[in-house]
């Protein structure tokens, strides 16, 4: 089965980065409620988070609306008999009262319409025992969109504190907030184990508890004698600036990325205009070339046919010159021979013949 593209929302186990950290840790959170519990995951999306819960949970039902996400999810996590995913909506649950002692829905109130919102946490009381567990996450709009000028394209309908608490209470009145946010952490840890601060590795695999690692630097607390050292002592510390200027600068990076690449976008569409209009260029440059070869074509034969008419009258020239100058030539001799005969004519002796030669022609007529 193809995998899910990532469309910049909705989480996938293969991402990585700040989303990753929020998401798996969201439901590294809720496993310490579900030990030997009846799960019901809304708005599961690709099943990563069910089956993680899977792993403690009695059993663990995915839902949502995606088809593609639920055949996703039932292909790569519903192989025990404690996991399983179903088609539907968070606001039309397919389930009988009753039927969950734990409802999980991370991220999911947000995309839904201010109308349907208090639908779904209708829907969740209903499937829930009386002593079920709602555990929901949303994002806290005036950190999360107000103070950075930001807008989701895919929250539909984003709640401030008091209004989220305003809408629990109708089902859920009885709330203990936690908050959860990312930022860049110098941590201080005592060796071995201890209590009260819990930490988690995983990837796209796997989730586990997660060793204190060997730290950069020791920082050690010593004394003359045991006794001296104070008995109780933080067994963790974080540490980050006021200003957030890790996760700023980090925030900044990334909307310089965005801008960047709404820029390279907007080059590339600019490119493909270019590169059209080049194209255009071309097509008419080689029609031009095409009409230019067939001018040039066709004033070659017109040159070929000018020359050949130029030679037949050259020729038919000759010809008649030659005519005329064999006429010539004739005319000449008869008009020497036409002068001979008068000049001959214009003699004494022709005079003296003339009647003898009259003579001869009656006597060839009268015979």
């Amino acid at each position: 089965m193809a995998e899910t593209p990532f469309t910049g929302e909705r989480f996938l186990p293969g991402c990585t980065g700040e989303i990753a950290y929020e998401h798996w840790h969201r439901y590294a959170f809720a496993r310490q409620f579900v030990l030997g519990k009846r799960v019901l995951d809304a708005a599961c999306g690709e099943g990563y988070g069910a089956a993680l819960l899977g792993e403690v949970a009695a059993s663990v039902v995915g839902v949502d609306i995606d088809a593609d996400a639920i055949a996703q999810a039932s292909s790569r996590y519903a192989r025990s008999g404690r996991v399983s995913f179903v088609e539907g909506s968070c606001t039309s649950l397919a389930f009988p009262d009753a039927s969950f002692d734990l409802v999980v829905s991370f991220e999911t109130i947000e995309h839904v319409t201010s109308a349907d919102q208090p639908r779904m946490l209708e829907e969740f009381a209903r499937v829930l025992k009386r002593d079920g567990l709602l555990v929901l996450s949303s994002p806290n709009k005036r950190l999360y969109s107000d103070e950075r000028n930001y807008f989701n394209e895919f929250h539909l309908h984003e709640l401030y504190r008091a209004g989220l608490s305003e809408l629990l209470a109708k089902h859920f009145p009885a709330q203990r907030w936690h908050h959860q946010a990312m930022s860049s952490w110098s941590g201080i840890w005592a060796e071995g184990s201890g209590t009260g601060v819990e930490a988690w590795l995983g990837d796209a695999d796997r989730i586990e508890p997660y060793a204190p690692p060997e730290g950069m630097y020791f920082i050690v607390v010593a004394a003359r004698s045991p006794s001296a050292l104070p008995e109780a002592a933080a067994r963790g510390s974080l540490f980050t600036d006021a200003d957030q200027t890790e996760q700023k600068r980090n925030e900044a990076n990334v909307r310089e990325v965005l801008r960047l690449d709404a820029l390279l976008r907007e080059w590339g569409a600019t490119l493909g205009k270019q590169a059209a209009h080049i194209h255009h260029l071309e097509s008419l440059v080689a029609e031009r070339d095409r009409i230019i070869r067939d001018m040039d074509g066709r004033l070659f034969e017109q040159v070929e046919q000018r020359d050949a008419t130029i030679s037949k009258l050259e020729a038919r020239v000759a010809e008649v010159l030659g005519a005329l100058a064999t006429e010539q030539r004739r005319l000449e001799a008869e008009l020497t021979a036409q002068q001979r005969v008068i000049a001959y004519r214009q003699s004494a002796r022709w005079w003296l013949q003339l009647p003898w030669l009259r003579m001869r022609l009656w006597l060839s007529r009268s015979r």
